[in-house]
């Protein structure tokens, strides 16, 4: 099974809460990136990046996600629980089988 390159944007404590978690887990290859390197991102090749949705915004994630569309762009909130989730995908018509599929796809 291939790890999934996981990027973690930014430096603020929600962002350090999944850095402990994700690093303990074998599947995933766990990298920190401060928002002053964000021109280095693409370099890094993420399947995932995750960020604090109350810091700065990876603005540079978000342009990767057009020409990487298996990308996935987590922000996450837990004052409010709330994550958000961005990929490059298009679909044109989504029903409910198709966001299963998705989102089944996502977590191989």
């Amino acid at each position: 099974m291939r790890k999934r390159r996981v990027v973690l944007y930014g430096n603020s404590v929600v962002v350090g809460m999944f850095d402990c978690t994700l690093r303990q887990s074998s599947r995933y290859d766990v990298l920190s990136l401060a928002p002053s390197d964000e021109d280095d991102l693409a370099a890094l090749a993420p399947d995932v990046v995750l960020f604090d949705l109350e810091a700065s915004r990876p603005d540079a994630a978000f342009s990767l996600l057009e020409s990487c569309p298996s990308m996935l762009l987590i922000g996450v909130n837990p004052d409010s629980n709330l994550v958000k989730v961005w990929s490059g995908r298009q679909l044109r018509e989504l029903s409910t089988q198709d966001l299963m599929e998705v989102i089944d796809q996502n977590s191989k």
